[in-house]
């Protein structure tokens, strides 16, 4: 009875003796497979390390390659632009319309970016070069288009009014534009139907084309002095609020001949030149005729001042 009681005593406190060894061995093996999987988490093997620096190295590409593409899209919407805005008026002519193209194309590639990997980041890539070469092809098929129309209704540039009628390279003398404004002395909203530049009195006043002086207004209208000059192909241009006249009726122009100085005659509320192009009897914004001296990014500035301004001059 003795015995069976220290042998019972004895299993007892063994027990108590390996349990914590056990303990500590189960410690050790949980921290063990805590750290793995740390390690594993935060550290890339081989093949994952090439893969995860492959996909970072496509993306950085792709994003070049998109930034470059954007601009050569902003560049060749300014074109488009331009192209509607002014050769269809000049050439009767519709210009190819890749617009409502370039609109789906970036909601579907949007979409892409969602779900891409790899090989879908390449297809993009391909399909973006492809897009572009095939908007360039259609653009310049439409300025071909264009010179072939030009060749064959013997339409010549030079009668197109396609400069400004100041020295404005800076682009800070536009001060109207073509659109309602508040109107100075009548303080009411009135349509504008030309542009306004905001030029110190003696300022030279250029012809914007090749043509013959129609009309010389030496009266006191609301125009003051005033001089109109016909171009070929249905073009006029107006030029008012003169201080000096330098042409007379009849006599043949270039553009960039010097016709006149701007002042402030007739109905002016400050010195300025009030200028306007129309064609077939119609009036539209000169604006959209300055092609020859305005670059894209220049062109889409001298939009932006036309619609900030709220007031003309006359």
């Amino acid at each position: 009875m003795g015995d069976n009681k220290s042998v019972n005593r004895w299993k007892f406190h063994d027990k108590y003796r390996i349990m914590p060894h056990v303990i500590k061995f189960l410690v050790w093996v949980a921290a063990i497979i805590a750290w793995w999987v740390i390690i594993s988490l935060s550290i890339d093997m081989p093949l994952e390390y090439r893969l995860r620096h492959s996909t970072d190295d496509l993306r950085a590409e792709y994003d070049k390659m998109s930034v470059r593409y954007d601009s050569l899209n902003l560049v060749l919407e300014n074109v488009i632009r331009r192209d509607e805005n002014v050769f269809r008026k000049l050439f009767e002519s519709n210009p190819y319309d890749i617009s409502a193209d370039m609109e789906r194309e970036r909601i579907e590639l949007y979409e892409k970016l969602m779900r891409m990997d790899n090989d879908e980041l390449s297809e993009v890539l391909d399909k973006k070069i492809q897009s572009a070469i095939k908007e360039e092809h259609n653009v310049l098929k439409s300025f071909e288009n264009l010179k072939y129309n030009i060749s064959t209704n013997n339409i010549s540039i030079d009668y197109i009014p396609a400069i400004q009628p100041v020295n404005n390279r800076q682009l800070t003398l536009l001060a109207a534009g073509k659109k309602p404004l508040i109107n100075p002395f009548h303080r009411t909203i009135r349509e504008h139907h030309g542009v306004d530049y905001l030029v110190p009195e003696g300022t030279p006043v250029f012809a914007t084309a090749d043509g013959t002086v129609k009309i010389l207004s030496e009266k006191n209208s609301s125009h003051g002095k005033a001089v109109t000059i016909s171009h070929a192909n249905g073009y006029e241009t107006s030029y008012s609020h003169l201080l000096d006249i330098r042409v007379k009726k009849g006599q043949k122009v270039k553009r960039g001949d010097i016709i006149a100085l701007s002042g402030n005659s007739g109905l002016s509320f400050v010195p300025h030149l009030h200028y306007e192009v129309i064609y077939n009897d119609t009036r539209v914004d000169p604006i959209h005729y300055f092609f020859l001296e305005l670059k894209p990014d220049e062109y889409q500035q001298m939009i932006r001042i036309a619609l900030s301004s709220m007031q003309s001059f006359d």
